[in-house]
């Protein structure tokens, strides 16, 4: 049986997450082993009694291998953190969820991506808002990335969609469930033209405990999040919240001081969010400003041995490029030349004048390591 199908056993199981899969990996080698193994030994690894004992009723309750046959028969796929293809920018945050099931397809360009999320309660200022910007931004080659929710959501994947972009919607139930079931063609639309995600297994309803810890991966697989409109109890400000423990950049619609749905999106401009007046806004703030290009420069420029040797050089703080020349051991004009097609590709960043950095989606990519 696939080593992934382990992945899912044990993301049946109640208490496990990230951290204990890493803890049982490290002691008993790999997933297969540690599903097999009795009780003590778990207990001895470092589960706690009650979390080993729910692993050994999930044992002796679920067939793993006709759960996984299952889940290939519905046309979903498993992408586990170990894998290549797992979302580079999800990689990046605290605890990334272990396993993702997937209904569609991850392209290299939805590294590019922007959260757009807000109430369900939306109004018509908050509509041609959401659909403004999910169809610019689609417009600009970015992916646009929700919670296929009602209100906000909705509208901001169906703008892309219907710009011809990229969309992803991260689920709080399993990717065979659709919720709400009204947004059923919507998801399917999503699949044909992006994914649907989620890392709560096949089957698994939509309990209301679910949405708020799902926010954590929409805000993970941007670069930032833009909250239309939200009230003062949204779960919009969660996903505002994970965005800015993440490192991520956190945008807010400006609306009328006296509306409810516009509380919260004003509040977080005033503890410091962007205000966002147009889609242009987040292009330049995020420096995507030149996508298209560097989309095209990506595949007709390939790496070479200079770039990988900056890439060496470079990290996610700011470098000067006196500085980046003298770790490298180049002449200045050489490293002038090959930051500015880097910069272009989208390897690199130029956050203030001469001062680069590495591009966080890029790096496994270019790196030598």
């Amino acid at each position: 049986m696939d080593e992934r199908a382990y992945w899912v056993g044990f993301n049946l199981v109640k208490g496990i997450g990230s951290v204990r899969m890493q803890l049982l990996q490290n002691a008993f080698g790999d997933l297969q082993t540690a599903w097999k193994a009795p009780s003590e030994k778990l207990i001895a690894a470092g589960l706690n009694p009650k979390i080993a004992q729910n692993l050994i009723a999930v044992r002796k309750t679920v067939d793993l291998e006709q759960y996984w046959e299952q889940i290939h028969k519905q046309g979903i796929r498993v992408l586990i953190r170990e894998d290549e293809d797992y979302p580079e920018r999800l990689r990046e945050i605290d605890q990334p969820p272990p396993v993702l099931y997937m209904r569609g397809t991850l392209q290299s360009e939805d590294c590019w991506a922007v959260a757009i999320v807000g109430t369900r309660r939306i109004t018509a200022y908050g509509r041609q808002i959401a659909e403004e910007l999910g169809s610019f931004l689609a417009r600009n080659g970015i992916t646009v990335v929700s919670g296929l929710a009602r209100g906000v959501d909705a509208v901001a994947h169906d703008a892309a969609l219907k710009a011809g972009g990229r969309t992803l919607a991260v689920l709080g139930c399993g990717v065979d469930r659709i919720y709400p079931p009204e947004h059923a063609r919507l998801a399917e639309r999503m699949i044909a033209q992006g994914a649907i995600l989620s890392d709560y297994a096949p089957g698994t309803p939509p309990d209301s405990a679910n949405f708020p810890p799902r926010n954590r991966i929409i805000s993970g697989l941007s670069l930032g999040v833009v909250v239309v409109e939200a009230g003062d109890e949204s779960g919009a400000l969660i996903t505002a919240t994970f965005a800015a423990e993440q490192g991520r950049e956190v945008f807010a619609v400006p609306g009328n001081i006296l509306a409810p749905q516009s509380k919260g999106a004003n509040r977080l401009i005033q503890e410091g969010a962007h205000p966002v007046l147009n889609g242009q806004d987040i292009l330049e703030i995020l420096h995507l400003t030149r996508v298209d290009q560097q989309r095209s420069a990506r595949k007709t420029l390939p790496a070479d041995a200079m770039e990988a040797r900056l890439i060496d050089v470079l990290g996610y703080e700011p470098i000067h490029i006196d500085d980046i020349r003298e770790r490298a051991d180049l002449p200045i004009e050489k490293v002038s030349a090959t930051l500015t097609i880097m910069e272009l590709k989208g390897m690199v960043r130029q956050v203030s004048p001469l001062h680069y950095v590495i591009a966080r989606e890029l790096r496994a990519d270019y790196s030598t390591d």
